[in-house]
């Protein structure tokens, strides 16, 4: 019997790695899109199908039956300068997807067994001291704000008898995609560094552990509620740079100053500014096995 996964927002990095993971395992694997036209490069046993981003319209019936649901939607972050606009549309995208979500399993006649919804770690807020395990209590920025709204939009889910998990994630390192191309830039000019005081911390995580990770969480049937995906080892960002400076074989002295991030990005540029020390203390006491714990095994094996 096919074990059918819908993935919302596949086309992205996380999407497109999952995707691919689980249809060499069996998985039929539904990729929901509002640019399935730019969704290529995944395996051809991938189906791809068309939503708004807002309703149910033309896919929802796909939930009926289905193994799994990972909602992944929402418009990047990082993408540019945060305007007051496009705060909102990020926060929009987000929310109306959770709710169509919810309203496609509302309707099915035979429900997932399992709903995984995407989050951040910045659901803590910036955190200069001291670690956050998964009881930790949410920050109070936008960012963090955010994050407890964008977890709550699906939370109805569980009230109709589906085992629910909430993906904390990390800066995902991958070679295709994310943050790590974006941040390896200058080094390759020879003026990569940490960024602003480099004292913040990094909390990552690579590629692969993230998709394992997924793959534990959707299997496991004790799983549920939050967890960290994120690395066991944490980093501040100047260590990140080093390392990565090192990889490269670039030097990693050349700070970028914070007034510059500001003056470009705006508010944008708090997430480049602070981070948290996240600990995956529930992932890793229910078993899962991290393959890259440390940043110098992480990034050989990306950049390699």
């Amino acid at each position: 019997m096919e074990r059918r996964v819908l993935i919302t927002g596949g086309s992205g990095l996380i999407g497109r790695a999952l995707s691919a993971n689980m249809a060499a395992d069996g998985y039929g694997v539904v990729v929901v899109s509002r640019n399935p036209e730019r969704v290529t490069g995944l395996p051809a046993n991938v189906r791809v199908e068309r939503w708004d981003g807002r309703t149910t319209e033309g896919w929802g019936t796909l939930v009926n039956g289905a193994y799994a649901v990972v909602n992944l939607a929402g418009e990047g972050i990082a993408n540019g300068r945060w305007t007051a606009e496009r705060k909102q549309r990020i926060r929009d995208s987000r929310l109306n997807a959770g709710q169509a979500v919810v309203e496609a399993v509302e309707l099915a006649m035979e429900r997932p067994r399992v709903l995984l919804q995407a989050s951040g770690v910045g659901f803590y807020g910036n955190l200069l001291e001291g670690s956050a395990s998964e009881s930790r209590h949410a920050g109070q920025d936008s960012l963090a704000r955010l994050a407890v709204e964008w977890e709550a939009s699906t939370r109805r889910v569980e009230a109709m008898g589906v085992r629910r998990v909430v993906l904390r994630t990390g800066v995902v390192l991958s070679r295709n995609g994310g943050a790590l191309p974006r941040i390896m830039l200058p080094f390759r000019f020879f003026v990569g560094g940490p960024v602003g005081s480099g004292r913040q911390w990094m909390s990552w995580i690579h590629i692969e552990d993230e998709v394992g990770a997924i793959r534990f969480l959707v299997e496991n049937e004790k799983a549920k509620g939050a967890f960290n995906l994120s690395a066991p080892k944490p980093v501040t960002n100047a260590d990140f740079s080093r390392s990565l400076g090192r990889q490269l074989g670039r030097p990693a002295i050349v700070p970028t100053p914070e007034f510059l991030l500001r003056l470009v990005y705006g508010e944008m540029a708090d997430v480049l500014l602070h981070g948290q020390r996240v600990l995956p203390r529930r992932l890793t006491h229910m078993g899962y096995g991290f393959r890259f714990s440390e940043i110098d095994a992480a990034l050989e094996d990306i950049l390699s």
